[in-house]
């Protein structure tokens, strides 16, 4: 079959309904995707358990280490798209496990800096090579699968 502008090449499989199949709404793909990222960021935060480190506690200690600097409080408030006073208690609980200290912002009296201590780099160097280490892995595992499904394509 030629292919014809403005018309889809799977034209004849649109036109032919299929017994008991619907269309899924648009509301049912969002409430999918959501119970999806449920499932996986349970997964996230059962492999990150035994670290004892959450994904809020991670991303703290990941968007300081990228900085490589003390960052105020409002941006890490905002980097983690949360009010002020939920990252204050964020920071105070990686305080209390001694990986991040707060200090003053020099330049300005009404700020507070975060920065990771030696243990919070060392926890977010621990954490990241394993996440390197278990991508590793998984992409060893999916390579011949990745070649089988390429090979068995249609070419386009």
């Amino acid at each position: 079959m030629a292919h014809r502008p403005g018309v889809s090449h799977n034209e004849g499989v649109r036109k032919r309904p299929r017994k008991g199949a619907r269309r899924p709404t648009a509301d049912s793909l969002v409430f999918s995707f959501l119970s999806a990222a449920d499932v996986v960021e349970a997964r996230l935060e059962a492999a990150l358990s035994p670290t004892g480190l959450s994904l809020a506690k991670l991303a703290v200690l990941h968007f300081l280490a990228d900085a490589k600097e003390a960052l105020p409080l409002s941006d890490l408030a905002a980097r983690q798209h949360c009010v002020r006073s939920n990252i204050t208690q964020l920071m105070d609980r990686l305080e209390k496990d001694g990986l991040v200290r707060r200090r003053a912002d020099p330049d300005d009296r009404r700020s507070v800096l975060a920065e990771l201590t030696p243990a919070g780099e060392q926890a977010h160097a621990r954490v990241s090579a394993r996440s390197r280490t278990r991508n590793a892995r998984s992409s060893r595992r999916s390579r011949p699968a990745r070649r089988r499904a390429s090979r068995t394509r249609s070419p386009r």
